[in-house]
């Protein structure tokens, strides 16, 4: 792997490289500065100024050469414009097909801009990440704070508005035109509805979508999946994923999400029920449902280790213990044990195979398709939640088949059970193994490249170019000592190598960061303790029977597109993720706040609109934090064991496991305090989590 500044060079366009932002430069800066600082030559307050100054240089260039190529694109647009009004009464197939690809020329030209707008843009991100890493977090907010609101901001201009819609709008219009020639002459003015079936336009949304972190449902909803892209784009089609992609392999990775998350639910209605039927209190269903996310903790890091060399070994695995898990599950009513019950459970969070369906995703499913699967993956989560009480709703049954009861406590054993088996027959005769194929395919090019070359030496083909890659090594690593003489801070930095420990990841959390998967936490804690004791409090306050409480969850689960659909669509486009961060943890706060039993009587439209409020706004809080999260998260961590997708598991699992348990805890206080009780670590943590929000808000850039 290459350090970024070399890495940066790698895909600047050679003509416009002076005016890309010059990285080595202000590395070297921020060294002098720090050795300035050590022998007492300067001070911080200098220090700021100075910097601020150089980065404000580098990005008035960027901004104005910018302008200067948009002045470009624009009179050539103009020119094309007046040369089709002039040829308007000669128009003829041949000229439009003329005429069209000079717009998807200008369209392509536009890319190229765009592209070098967006490599500066994380030039500036990754400059300011150093720079805070040097000197104890204290640049980014400073810098952001006073220059993001300034009406002349030129860092604006960088990060959100670059001024370039009226040249996209040019080219769609007239490629709209242009298609709709010998038609109607509809403008896309009177039909915005229609579509321009141009493949140019799509790119240049996306590239616009990325560089103004404007967003839409699908992206939206994807990045709820924290699958780390990243950090440099890549202007190329070609996608090294597209040789491991595989439909039925994707369908049966988001079947497993699915079938998971049901098996996660489809317990709640009745698991207080299924604890007083063995004895316990109602309570322990915390510790029921607490004990699959307690084995779920473990499961994530030897599920994501595994995912290294194999996905259908452990999603075979997964299927296996789970089928084992709910088949305990269901016989510890006729076995009445208690013990049963929680080591089905523990089995269940053992076959938690989560971290692997966000693997295949992240490493097999194409680039270009890689959004809509991560929408796939978490659409899969929210159905099944979903779908988890609903299908308890329909099984208010009871039966006896050779002294195995069959009942509402039993049943969503019996049918998980018979679910996984099902799909562990599917799984085996479907699934295709990318890795098994890359294992064939490097067998098979060896020996042809043996075969080819006729170069064996002790049984060991030998590589042709070995003295020119060396030699190519050894100019990198001479530039590389002259550019920085810093290996060991690129080496955990810039060096885009997965980590290798849990210690190394947690060592490469910045505090914004940390505040990220801290809210990340307490949205999952506060959800945990909604839905786990739902059950149990309806029950003493409503006298609800599991039917109205399976109903009351499906519906909240039900929630879950409509208003990603909602906040993708219109509130991630007219405010910034990190206001909307802030105004979801407020609103959150709001509805704990509203679910405490005060003096009045507990009734049900306050239960259910406090609850509707927690839910909601900590679904849209989800959704926001992990698209923060992704960008303030080191792209080394967007590949092997320890990676992001894994920390936010581990976090909202902790979350889940705490939750529970302080549900089971509060019991022993009665059913009349259990409310308030649970409620009062909630209200804490959302707003430790509000304050320390307020504090990284300048980072969350």
């Amino acid at each position: 792997m290459v350090a970024f500044g070399k890495k940066l060079k790698e895909v600047q366009i050679q003509e416009w490289q002076g005016y890309y932002i010059n990285y080595k430069l202000m590395k070297k800066k921020v060294k002098q500065y720090a050795r300035q600082i050590e022998i007492g030559d300067d001070n911080h307050h200098y220090v700021l100024k100075d910097f601020s100054r150089m980065l404000d240089k580098q990005i008035e260039k960027i901004v104005l050469f910018f302008l200067e190529q948009q002045g470009s694109l624009a009179s050539r647009l103009f020119n094309l414009g007046e040369q089709y009004d002039a040829l308007q009464q000669h128009v003829d197939g041949s000229n439009i097909s003329e005429f069209q690809e000079s717009y998807r020329e200008v369209g392509r030209d536009l890319l190229r801009v765009l592209f070098f707008f967006e490599i500066n843009a994380i030039g500036i991100r990754k400059i300011l990440k150093k720079f805070d890493k040097r000197f104890g977090y204290r640049f980014t907010g400073y810098y952001v704070k006073t220059r993001a609101n300034h009406p002349y901001s030129q860092l604006r201009q960088v990060f959100k508005h670059v001024g370039i819609g009226a040249v996209v709008g040019a080219i769609t219009r007239n490629l709209a035109d242009l298609q709709d020639h010998q038609g109607s002459y509809i403008s896309i003015y009177d039909q915005p509805a229609l579509p321009v079936q141009d493949p140019i336009i799509d790119s240049i949304k996306a590239a616009v979508d990325r560089l103004t972190n404007s967003t839409n449902f699908l992206q939206f909803l994807g990045k709820h999946a924290l699958i780390i892209q990243e950090e440099l784009p890549v202007p190329s089609e070609d996608d090294v994923a597209d040789e491991r992609y595989h439909f039925m392999s994707l369908l049966l990775n988001l079947a497993n999400t699915f079938l998971y998350m049901v098996n996660t639910y489809i317990i709640v209605p009745t698991a207080d029920d299924y604890s007083l039927s063995l004895g316990a209190a109602a309570t322990v269903c915390g510790a029921v449902i607490g004990s699959m996310a307690v084995a779920q903790v473990f499961s994530s890091v030897y599920f994501s280790a595994w995912s290294n060399k194999s996905y259908m070994r452990p999603l075979i695995f997964s299927s296996v213990v789970l089928l084992v898990g709910n088949t305990l599950y269901a016989l510890a009513y006729d076995l009445n044990s208690m013990y049963v019950l929680l080591i089905g459970r523990l089995f269940c969070g053992l076959g938690s195979a989560r971290a692997v369906n966000r693997r295949y995703i992240s490493d097999c499913v194409p680039l270009k398709m890689r959004m809509q699967a991560s929408a796939g993956f978490v659409s899969a989560s929210a159905l099944g939640m979903a779908c988890g009480p609903a299908l308890a709703c329909l099984l208010q049954t009871e039966f006896k088949i050779y002294n195995i009861t069959f009942n509402d406590n039993t049943l969503p054993g019996w049918v998980m059970a018979l679910a996984w088996l099902v799909y562990l027959l599917w799984l085996w005769i479907s699934f295709r193994d990318p890795y098994d194929e890359l294992k064939q395919n490097i067998a098979s090019q060896e020996h042809k490249t043996v075969i080819e070359t006729g170069v064996i030496e002790n049984g060991i083909t030998q590589p042709l170019l070995l003295s020119l890659g060396e030699k190519q090594q050894d100019d990198d690593e001479d530039e590389d000592e002259d550019e920085e003489n810093d290996v060991s801070e690129e080496a955990s930095e810039d060096i885009h190598k997965p980590v290798t420990s849990i210690v190394s990841a947690y060592r490469m959390l910045t505090p914004s960061v940390k505040v990220q998967l801290f809210i990340y936490f307490m949205l999952k804690y506060a959800m945990e303790i909604l839905l786990a004791e739902s059950s149990v409090i309806t029950t003493y306050y409503f006298v609800w029977s599991t039917t109205n409480v399976a109903i009351f969850l499906a519906c909240l689960g039900l929630t879950v597109l409509p208003v990603n659909i909602f906040v993708g669509s219109y509130i991630g486009n007219m405010f910034e993720e990190r206001q909307v961060l802030l105004a979801s943890e407020i609103m959150v706060c709001l509805g704990i706040v509203l679910s405490f039993h005060m003096v009045i009587d507990y009734s049900v439209p306050q239960y259910v609109c406090s609850a509707l409020i927690t839910f909601v706004f900590a679904e849209v809080l989800e959704g926001v934090n992990l698209s923060l999260l992704s960008r303030v998260m080191s792209s080394r961590l967007s590949r092997g064991t320890y990676n992001g997708g894994l920390l936010s598991t581990e976090a909202g699992t902790l979350a889940r496991v705490i939750a529970d348990a302080t549900i089971t805890l509060a019991g022993y206080w009665g059913m009349s305090t259990l409310l308030n009780v649970t409620l009062l670590p909630s209200l804490f943590i959302c707003i430790s989590s509000i304050v320390a929000t307020c504090f990284t808000y300048n980072y969350l850039y």
